[in-house]
């Protein structure tokens, strides 16, 4: 029997066609986003990240427009305190401590695990709920002292 590297070749191209064939079948068509579930670390890490971008984007502007009213004149900062006083920006300003509750809470932990504490999955779990709960627990005190 006469060895031909071609028909090695050929039967691995033909092995590697029927798995993806095989695989093609497997995958699903679409990924349904809501029916996945995500443990709560991801959960976290995701919330960590929406709520930096959003500190980001309106929050540094909104952010420094208020400083300027607040500095500009004595009229503007009555103006602004008057504009501080409307319940649906009160609301907006609670979700924006919120936001930077989170991001600060949740960076605390990053810096743990990035230093190798609280690595094992039972205590990554264990330390986003005490993300969660302290941060919620800080904007409520944060809400009731605006309010």
């Amino acid at each position: 029997m006469e060895f031909r590297a071609g028909d090695q070749l050929r039967n691995y191209h033909f092995k590697v066609s029927r798995m993806e064939v095989k695989l093609k079948h497997q995958r699903p068509r679409h990924l349904d986003l809501f029916k996945i579930t995500q443990p709560l670390p991801a959960i976290v890490s995701i919330m960590h990240r929406i709520s930096g971008v959003l500190l980001f984007f309106p929050g540094i502007p909104f952010l420094l427009y208020g400083l300027h009213m607040l500095l500009e004149s004595p009229e503007s900062f009555a103006a602004m305190q008057a504009v501080l006083q409307h319940p649906g920006l009160k609301l907006l300003l609670v979700f924006f401590v919120w936001f930077f509750l989170h991001h600060l809470c949740a960076g605390i932990r990053y810096l743990a695990l990035d230093l190798h504490y609280g690595v094992e999955l039972a205590q990554a779990r264990a330390s986003s709920k005490w993300v969660l709960a302290i941060s919620v627990l800080l904007t409520l005190l944060a809400g009731v002292a605006l309010w």
